[in-house]
């Protein structure tokens, strides 16, 4: 509103001094982009295929897993298996988090969307029952089967780093 007086001000003085329309060209020009940023749709972004934590802070070694505590290693059991959950059901896809439909040349259709939305409600459940699980029952295992899965499980994401040298083109 405010905008529309200061227009209608401006094209009276242009139509009053010819040696004002630099400026009120100038300022119509504001105007419609402003209208133009105001009106504009927004376009949302497209979904990403892999969400949620699908990396580690660090991979370890048998010394070093060997002198942690059972608490500690059951939180990077728990943590391997998290970034294992969120990247194995998509691999055919991808192997990096911000793959996304589109980049893929996936349709953005409403059912793949609610199939990808299904999917990652899917792994939510999934690893929240398995965290659930393994807090309750982890601590009675022996620690070095904990830690022959950890470094399993590392192996594993390592060898998502080498996985697209298995694609046939």
């Amino acid at each position: 509103m405010f905008f529309s007086f200061i227009y209608i001000d401006l094209l009276h003085t242009y139509l009053i001094n010819p040696q004002m329309r630099t400026k009120t060209t100038l300022l119509t020009i504001i105007f419609f982009m402003m209208l133009s940023i105001g009106f504009a749709q927004k376009n949302k972004s497209s979904m990403r295929l892999i969400s949620g934590k699908v990396g580690i802070s660090k991979y370890h070694n048998l010394d070093e897993l060997k002198r942690l505590n059972k608490g500690d290693l059951l939180t990077l059991y728990i943590e391997r298996i998290e970034a294992i959950v969120n990247i194995l059901p998509n691999i055919a896809f991808a192997t990096k988090p911000n793959v996304t439909m589109a980049s893929l040349g996936i349709p953005e259709t409403k059912e793949n969307k609610k199939a990808l939305e299904t999917s990652r409600k899917a792994s939510i459940e999934y690893f929240d029952s398995t965290v659930e699980f393994q807090k309750s029952i982890l601590p009675y295992s022996d620690s070095g089967d904990l830690i022959a899965a950890i470094l399993f499980y590392e192996e594993t994401l390592k060898s998502l780093h080498t996985y697209n040298d298995f694609k046939a083109d």
